[in-house]
């Protein structure tokens, strides 16, 4: 009976190489471990909802992911176009994981995108400057009354 092959363990940096060997980790595991998700259940909950594929097909938790797969997940309303460097032994630094898989330039391009629309739509989103002083308390009382509405604080007086 043939053995199989063994991943080499980098005993520094803790992480799996990809010399010959058809060594695969978890999906889910992988995701968690490489920092794009921070509980491995909310990486599980993502790969169930349909947000990550491996290869352009829809994965499930257990699958496989070997070095050279090429995987597109959805954070945040953001894809990303990742392919897989190395398979990491552990969860460790961000430093770390960043070197387990290299997005693709067309990713990153979409990326800075979806950035700037997202600046543009904070932009267009009112903001309060926090609390209303006193004058701008009565004025909204004044408003709400020739709306014909009382306001929560009109409600304890003149019944």
């Amino acid at each position: 009976m043939a053995r199989k092959a063994r991943a080499r363990v980098d005993r520094g940096s803790g992480l799996v190489t990809a010399e010959g060997v058809a060594e695969a980790r978890r999906l889910d595991r992988w995701l968690w471990s490489v920092r794009l998700f921070k509980t491995r259940g909310l990486a599980a909950e993502a790969i169930a909802a349909g947000r990550v594929e491996v290869g352009g097909v829809r994965a499930r938790s257990a699958r496989g992911v070997r070095v050279g797969d090429q995987l597109s997940v959805t954070l945040e309303g953001r894809q990303r176009v990742l392919n897989v460097v190395l398979l990491p032994e552990r969860r460790g630094p961000a430093v770390e994981a960043r070197g387990c898989y290299q997005e693709t330039t067309e990713s990153q391009a979409n990326g800075v995108r979806w950035q700037a629309a997202q600046r543009l739509a904070a932009l267009s989103t009112p903001h309060s400057s926090g609390r209303p002083d006193k004058k701008e308390r009565r004025s909204l009382r004044a408003f709400a009354r020739e709306l014909g509405r009382r306001s929560d604080s009109d409600r304890g007086r003149d019944e």
